[in-house]
């Protein structure tokens, strides 16, 4: 979002003020008051003000009825028709290399370079990296690095040692970010780097040997000379892919796919092989908290315990085809020399977007040399410190990668020299609001001072994309099968290889992950308590236990079951992100294998089980009845009109009748939790029980036709007086069994026991 400087007030020399007799006689003639005189007086004025007004309507109009990505492209081309960019106009010719001849390495030199940004004093895993053999360490502060920083075998630049190199980049670049690195990479370029790895300061690198999986050397006697597998190009319409599946793990994904592709999980149907000795850009796996968003960070954490994620070691190094993107980060990846020019991180765009915009925008560059992106097996081993991913600072990612993606494989340039061609594309990125016109300006200073450096632009190729697509025949398709290792599902660790069991555990939380249970224990909570949790906490996003006496220890709350909608509304309010609220009471089995195809934005109501849902007519005596028949024509009398009519709609053919649901179980959706909690305020304190309340409030937020049916065909029984008849009574084909009496740990195996016929990991519990 582009933002622009407030014009600059003149001086006030420049301001002719009008002599004293002039400013008298200003006010001392009368003006005519007549309002015809007045409007054609004012016309010009009138007119300015009446677009001031449209202006601001049409802004708050934009802001409240369009998306995010919407407004940023309103607000950077609004901002653009007032200040046009201007594309940076560089002699290339006339640049100079210059060396280092100010700080102390002024006459150091080597070939293989890890940078780091640094914020805190080291760390172990920094201390790991100075020890790998041949590798220079480069650590790069801020202004939030402790002054006295410092580590035995690693070069430290400081803000106040960065001054000193005179690079251009630095009258661009925050203070208190780690895209100050961009510094680094060119002082490492400045003393002889052929090799740069972009490392983080809590990554270790496995074995502590990067040339284990990394190709280090793509040319000479030590490069593999080997054909790498690349992911096929047959489908045109693929542009993006994630690498976490080939490499054993379908559920997760890297910071930086879009979210809309999140769900493709299949593997490659086949390969194809390209050429090694072009992968100038490495991109790393990390086991233990891979590079992931703040979306999936949130979604699968339950508890406080780290990510532990493992990707499998012996699945081969995979190639991009042209066409084809990936998400690259600064945290495991290697730039060998040919694709140093990509290094450079943006500084207009939030921190956690950065470097996924530098390596969305340095692949498609890369595809001008001819060159291409690898993804190898684990590298590294980065620990999960359990720090908050802050999701504002992955806006820009989340709203722009994916329009981001189709931009750039579009996207063609006229410019016949590689560096104007990399100003080209980033002065049409600045165009487009991908990032500003600071990063337009901070790319000139980038290039300027990579040749100021000593590095030597590449040679531009031909581009494949424009090419006919080659067929790809029988023989070229190359079979791989990923393996699926453990893995985290909302929460749920899969403990080994994927099963059919442990497949539907995680499709029922994947259904219900976001989903809270509510259950009301009319038995003993002290012996049930825990076990209704074990129960269903491997499905639900979480178990609320309501019971009419509170247990701190057991976190029970206190709530009366007659008027048990009444307690509701405060879940809701506690857990405002969820999908949906189930209600059940613990004399009702829920079978929730058999709810996978019930609508979650809908009402799910026992409307359809007759002895469940029922019609009374009252007497018109002082029976409990009538009393609540009175009650409920009070309320419907008081509700807004969309809540009265459809009441009346649905009530229409059982005029003079109550309506009564016994309720054991019933599920309120998002959508209609503010209608739910608003009907709730019409009660107040009346007496209005809850059987009467759930079916009256059910029929006045929607129509009884919308209902989801799921819960139509559960086996529904009058109360039964023994155990053993309940035994009899259970189904595994029904959505719900009631009743069913849990008083004691005996009873609940026994339940176990039976409910296992549909999820035979239950048998794990006992």
């Amino acid at each position: 979002m582009l933002v622009q400087d407030r014009a600059a007030k003149p001086p006030k020399s420049q301001i002719r003020e009008l002599p004293t007799h002039q400013q008298i006689r200003r006010f001392s003639e009368p003006k005519n008051l007549d309002f015809t005189s007045w409007v054609s007086e004012n016309v010009s004025r009138i007119v300015i003000f009446f677009l001031f007004i449209v202006t601001v309507a049409s802004f708050f109009f934009l802001y409240n009825t369009t998306d995010t990505a919407s407004l940023l492209c309103f607000q950077s081309q609004s901002t653009q028709s007032l200040q046009p960019l201007t594309r940076p106009q560089i002699k290339w010719s006339s640049i100079q290399v210059l060396p280092d001849k100010t700080s102390p390495y002024a006459s150091f030199l080597t070939e293989k370079w890890i940078v780091v940004s640094v914020t805190k004093y080291p760390t172990e895993e920094l201390k790991g990296l100075v020890k790998i053999r041949g590798w220079q360490v480069l650590a790069v502060g801020n202004s939030m690095t402790p002054k006295d920083w410092s580590l035995k075998g690693a070069i430290f630049l400081s803000l106040d040692a960065q001054a000193e190199l005179g690079y251009r980049v630095l009258d661009h670049l925050p203070y208190d970010s780690f895209v100050r690195k961009s510094v680094g990479y060119l002082f490492a370029i400045q003393h002889g780097a052929k090799k740069i790895y972009d490392a983080d300061d809590r990554g270790e690198v496995i074995d502590g040997d990067l040339g284990k999986h990394f190709d280090v050397e793509l040319v000479g006697e030590d490069a593999k000379q080997e054909p790498v597998l690349q992911y096929s190009h047959e489908n045109p319409n693929r542009t993006v892919v994630n690498p976490y599946i080939h490499f054993g793990q379908r559920s997760v994904w890297p910071r930086g796919l879009p979210l809309e592709n999140v769900g493709e999980i299949n593997h490659e149907e086949y390969y194809t092989e390209v050429f090694g000795g072009k992968q100038f850009i490495q991109q790393g796996v990390s086991n233990g908290l891979p590079d992931v968003d703040s979306v999936f960070y949130f979604t699968r954490k339950t508890t406080l315990e780290p990510f532990d994620i493992r990707f499998d070691e012996h699945a081969p190094k995979v190639a991009l085809p042209q066409g084809v993107m990936v998400p690259v980060n600064s945290f495991n990846t290697l730039y060998h020399s040919a694709a140093f020019w990509g290094l450079m991180l943006p500084v207009s765009v939030s921190s956690m977007a950065s470097d996924v915009l530098r390596g969305d925008w340095g692949q498609r560059v890369l595809w001008e040399l001819g060159g291409y992106v690898a993804v190898y097996p684990p590298t590294a081993h980065r620990f999960d410190r359990i720090e908050a991913y802050p999701f504002a600072e992955e806006k820009d990612l989340h709203v722009n990668v994916g329009r981001l993606i189709k931009f750039l494989l579009a996207w063609r340039s006229q410019k016949h020299s590689f560096f104007e061609t990399i100003l080209d594309l980033s002065f049409a990125m600045a165009e487009e609001g991908f990032w500003t016109e600071q990063d337009l300006k901070f790319t000139a200073a980038w290039l300027q001072d990579l040749i100021t450096v000593g590095y030597q632009q590449p040679r531009l190729m031909s581009l494949e994309l424009d090419r006919p697509r080659a067929t790809i025949g029988h023989g070229d398709r190359k079979e791989f099968v990923p393996r699926k290792l453990p893995s985290v599902h909302l929460g749920v660790e899969e403990t080994g290889t994927v099963s059919t069991e442990i497949g539907n555990l995680i499709r029922w939380r994947k259904n219900f992950g976001n989903v809270v249970l509510v259950m009301f224990c009319s038995g003993p909570v002290e012996r049930t308590a825990l076990e209704w949790r074990l129960l269903y906490g491997r499905v639900f996003k979480t178990v609320v236990i309501l019971s009419s006496q509170k247990n701190s220890d057991l976190y029970v709350e206190e709530a009366k079951q007659d008027h048990i909608y009444k307690h509701l509304p405060k879940i809701f309010d506690r857990y405002s992100s969820a999908e949906g609220f189930l209600f059940v009471e613990d004399d009702t089995v829920l079978n929730y294998w058999n709810l996978l195809q019930a609508d979650k934005t809908k009402i799910w109501t026992t409307d359809k089980v007759s002895k469940s849902w029922t019609s009374v007519k009252p007497t018109g005596k002082s029976d409990w009845f009538s009393t609540q028949a009175e009650l409920v024509k009070r309320i419907v009398s008081t509700m807004p009109a969309h809540f009265q009519v459809n009441y009346k709609e649905a009530a229409k053919n059982s005029q003079d009748t109550l309506t009564v649901c016994s309720s054991e179980v019933f599920y309120v959706p998002k959508r209609l939790v503010t209608d739910f909690n608003d009907l709730v305020e019409l009660v107040g304190d009346m007496d209005l029980h809850y059987k009467v309340a759930v079916p009256m409030f059910f029929m006045s937020m929607d129509s009884p036709q919308n209902f989801d049916p799921v819960l139509g065909s559960m086996v529904y029984k009058r109360k039964s007086s023994s155990f053993n008849s309940s035994l009899s009574l259970y189904s595994a084909q029904a959505p719900a069994v009631h009743p069913w009496s849990i008083s004691s740990e005996q009873d609940f195996i026994k339940l176990v026991g039976q409910m296992a016929e549909g999820d035979p990991l239950l048998m794990e519990l006992v």
